[in-house]
């Protein structure tokens, strides 16, 4: 009898960027000669090598942005203010809060998911029930949450989109950030828990969350405030989608990323966009750049799981109504008034295909 091959265990879709860039930690780790604050992996210079590579040294780039804004922010970090990046959705906070966390932690996995359903228990700590019937509010049945471990194992905890949780959570942080210390009231005896070196905290949030859950004034006051921006330059925003769409359609088993003209149609399209103009308007989905690798990627699958080829512009169109429109019937009209009025000024075969697939929007 023929025995059966096992298949092979699945690949993880996105592991954590401690995983995904271990060896260029490791490197960075062994070579680091500079004072490190207590409690980090790395010191400051090589936390920033990190996000912001060195091709010398085979670092990759891995957030595009004003490297001076890398420096506040691991300053802040070594102070005793946690972090707050703030800035329209899909301008990578959430990379850039990661990937300060493997630098500064190893591990970027300590995170709060910030949400109108988010609890004190999912921040902090809760209960093993079953123990806890059992034997009372003790340290077995205590369960850690990512705030009490990143206190007893100084460590740097993420809280995104923080002003989505409603005021009362947000303040339970006010403790840990001003006083470095955690009450769990229900243990007796030692109820406290006090940070450890390298403990602290980084939270996003969306501007355009602005006034869902403001934050008090005196959480805002344990924060330093930095501002993500989108990217300014048409080439350097390029060359991300290009990049970052080459790598997520590698993980999908597309061989043939979209060619650099049809991506700068792309990139174009959701520029003009995003700034908007009388006659289209500016839509109310968010076009970013995170938008745009989306695009990018769903037009790298079409092209090669359905048609076995390569992309070409006009599957632009099809691809884009999910991210341009969502479900505001206003904006898939702006998205077609771009498409008739604009797409046909401008000069060359990838254009023509764009406008030639206008009619391949819904509704």
């Amino acid at each position: 009898m023929t025995a059966t091959a096992l298949p092979a265990e699945p690949k993880l879709q996105r592991p954590p960027a401690e995983r995904r860039y271990a060896s260029e930690l490791e490197k960075l780790a062994a070579e680091d000669e500079s004072p490190r604050p207590p409690g980090w992996a790395l010191s400051l210079q090589a936390a920033r090598t990190f996000i912001v590579g060195d091709e010398s040294r085979g670092i990759s780039r891995k957030f595009v942005g004003d490297p001076s804004l890398i420096d506040r922010a691991l300053v802040t970090l070594a102070t005793n203010r946690g972090l707050m990046l703030v800035g329209e959705p899909g301008t990578a906070k959430s990379l850039l809060s990661e990937l300060i966390a493997a630098a500064v932690s190893g591990d970027s996995t300590l995170t709060i998911q910030g949400g109108a359903s988010t609890t004190e228990d999912q921040i902090a700590y809760s209960w093993n029930y079953s123990l806890l019937v059992s034997e009372g509010p003790t340290e077995r049945a205590l369960v850690p949450a990512p705030l009490l471990r990143g206190m007893s194992e100084g460590r740097v905890v993420r809280f995104e989109e923080i002003t989505r949780c409603p005021l009362e959570v947000q303040d339970s942080l006010l403790s840990p950030l001003s006083d470095r210390v955690l009450a769990i009231p229900e243990l007796d005896g030692d109820s406290m828990v006090f940070a450890r070196e390298g403990f602290n905290i980084i939270a996003t949030a969306n501007t355009r969350d602005r006034g869902v859950n403001e934050m008090s004034a005196a959480l805002k006051r344990r924060f330093n405030f930095e501002t993500v921006f989108p990217i300014a330059d048409f080439k350097t925003e390029l060359d991300l989608v290009e990049t970052e769409a080459a790598a997520a359609l590698s993980r999908s088993g597309v061989p043939a990323p979209p060619s650099r003209d049809v991506l700068e149609v792309l990139v174009r399209v959701f520029r003009d966009l995003r700034t908007g103009d009388a006659n289209s308007g500016r839509p109310q989905a968010v076009m970013s750049t995170a938008e745009a690798v989306s695009v990018a990627h769903a037009v790298g699958i079409k092209a090669w799981y359905l048609r076995g080829g390569t992309a070409v512009a006009g599957d632009i169109v099809d691809c884009m109504a999910g991210a341009a429109a969502k479900d505001n019937a206003e904006d898939l009209a702006r998205l077609r008034r771009y498409l008739e009025q604009k797409a046909p000024k401008r000069k060359g075969p990838h254009w023509e295909s764009l406008y030639q697939a206008r009619n391949l929007l819904p509704g």
